[in-house]
């Protein structure tokens, strides 16, 4: 419950951030303090201190602040070290500041010598304030414009994350439910292989699998009893004895789809896990392996039990 609060306040969070950028609602002082909020969730440490840097100003003595300095377009001369070091907030007040001088400016209504003058020079302030306001305006763009390459990540990474885990519950739901009707065994078992594979060492992976084999074994009892006579299958005549669970699985399958190439899927599949999670039992297999070979497990019998009944 606490993760799935923390990926839905980090995805409320960085669509609201996404709604102020685009839309222009908010300051860019405010913008910076609520990326840095999304930053400490998720940021590397790279974008929390650009943030920081956002918020304080930077300075010449950190090779981010440098880098940052030169993807905002904040540099006068470089080499000369001169450029606009104050935080966002400051440019974009100065840019304000600028614009209400710009707005307040008039050319004269004279004529004559001192006429001219006095027009060229608020001509020449009209010009320095406007190239003053389009810089400052290229740092704010620049700015916003990888704060919301940052946001955009977070947000679409997170929805996609909740989309894939709405999906998966919901059909992890369902699996346990058809389990749970058709053979009750099976997911008592599950719990078991979960456990050990939290442990993580060598031994708990070995019973781990050992489980995840007892596990198709009981679904092969569950769905299709042993019998002591035999089913033809692609020309092969297959005993559904006790001890041949793969076979009376396909039996199953066999008897519910006509897909040949379906059938064939099924049956490599099942017996390539088959032989992973019995050879994994004595040989190294690692925690990351011995998962997914779980995770293989429980959605092939998933994908089993939603096959079409025989009255279908």
């Amino acid at each position: 419950m606490v993760d799935q609060s923390r990926s839905e306040h980090i995805l409320e969070l960085a669509k609201e951030l996404l709604d102020d950028v685009e839309l222009s609602r908010t300051s860019a002082e405010s913008l910076i303090l609520k990326a840095s909020r999304l930053a400490r969730w998720v940021g590397s440490e790279e974008i929390r201190y650009w943030l920081k840097l956002e918020m304080q100003g930077y300075n010449s003595s950190n090779e981010i602040s440098l880098r940052y300095m030169t993807i905002t377009g904040r540099w006068v001369d470089r080499e000369k070290r001169k450029g606009y070091w104050g935080p966002l907030a400051q440019q974009e007040a100065a840019i304000i500041a600028e614009q209400a001088k710009l707005h307040a400016m008039r050319v004269p209504d004279t004529a004559g010598d001192m006429a001219f003058i006095a027009t060229k020079k608020v001509t020449d302030e009209m010009a320095s304030s406007t190239s003053y306001i389009s810089k400052l305006s290229g740092i704010k763009s620049r700015v916003l414009a990888k704060l919301h390459e940052f946001v955009s990540e977070i947000y679409y990474e997170k929805q996609f994350d909740s989309l894939s885990e709405s999906i998966f519950e919901r059909y992890k739901s369902d699996v346990d439910s058809l389990i749970g009707e058709s053979c009750g065994e099976v997911i008592e078992q599950i719990p078991s292989v979960m456990s050990r594979l939290a442990e993580g060492d060598q031994e708990a992976i070995s019973q781990s699998l050992t489980t995840c084999r007892r596990v198709i074994d009981s679904f092969a009892d569950s769905i299709f009893p042993p019998l002591e006579e035999t089913i033809e299958i692609g020309g092969n005549q297959l005993s559904l004895a006790a001890n041949r669970h793969q076979n009376r699985i396909n039996a199953y399958i066999h008897q519910r789809i006509d897909s040949n190439t379906r059938k064939k899927r099924f049956r490599q599949n099942l017996a390539n896990l088959y032989d992973r999670v019995s050879t994994g039992v004595h040989n190294e297999v690692t925690v990351e392996e011995a998962r997914a070979l779980f995770l293989n497990t429980y959605l092939l019998i998933g994908e089993i039990l939603h096959l079409p009944s025989n009255d279908a």
